[in-house]
């Protein structure tokens, strides 16, 4: 059990897929304006990850595996992502008009969201057991909402502040990006 928690902790602190391996930063950039939406593409995120991890693990080991279709896994694994996010998207716009409205294109990026394709690839490579990939899927999507959403409450407190207009929007953004990363830094080698 410790391990476990060992993994989550160092996915979500010390190898934050977002600010320690940049992965995901198309919808990283795009919904952190307001906090609202933040909150909801973390939650799409974290489904869409676990479920994507668990499927592409067991598409891996039953079917790609046995059959020595190894050489077809990406292409697979961005069919399984593509179908997952058309499944949240209509649940999105059928439950939650307003979140669904809020997330906009950025929701459909999911399906090229690398962060989702590299922790689906990251399961395989490191040749987790389904456990593992499932704690490894959770811990990055929960480092990838925690990233997020702390990103969000930085940027709403930017919005009202007076950025000189050479940094105002993406700028900004991205200098805000690269201190946060910097701080999260600072939790590398404690685990």
């Amino acid at each position: 059990m410790g391990e476990y928690v060992q993994m989550i902790i160092g996915f979500i602190l010390v190898n934050n897929i977002l600010l320690m391996q940049y992965l995901g930063n198309c919808p990283f950039l795009g919904t952190s304006k307001r906090m609202e939406t933040a909150v909801g593409m973390a939650m799409a995120v974290v489904f869409v990850l676990v479920l994507a991890g668990v499927i592409t693990w067991v598409t891996e080991m039953y079917l790609l595996k046995p059959l020595g279709l190894e050489y077809l896994r990406t292409m697979s694994f961005i069919v399984v992502i593509a179908a997952l996010v058309q499944f949240v998207e209509m649940f999105l716009k059928k439950s939650v008009p307003a979140l669904y409205t809020g997330l906009g294109i950025y929701l459909p990026l999911i399906t090229t969201n690398c962060a989702v394709l590299g922790v689906c690839l990251i399961n395989i490579n490191e040749e987790y057991n389904f456990l593992q990939t499932i704690v490894s899927s959770f811990g990055y999507s929960t480092g990838f909402g925690f990233a997020l959403i702390l990103f969000a409450g930085v940027r709403e407190r930017i919005l009202l502040a007076r950025v000189p207009k050479a940094l105002q929007d993406t700028s900004i953004g991205l200098v805000t990006a690269g201190m946060l990363s910097l701080a999260f830094f600072g939790f590398k080698g404690m685990i």
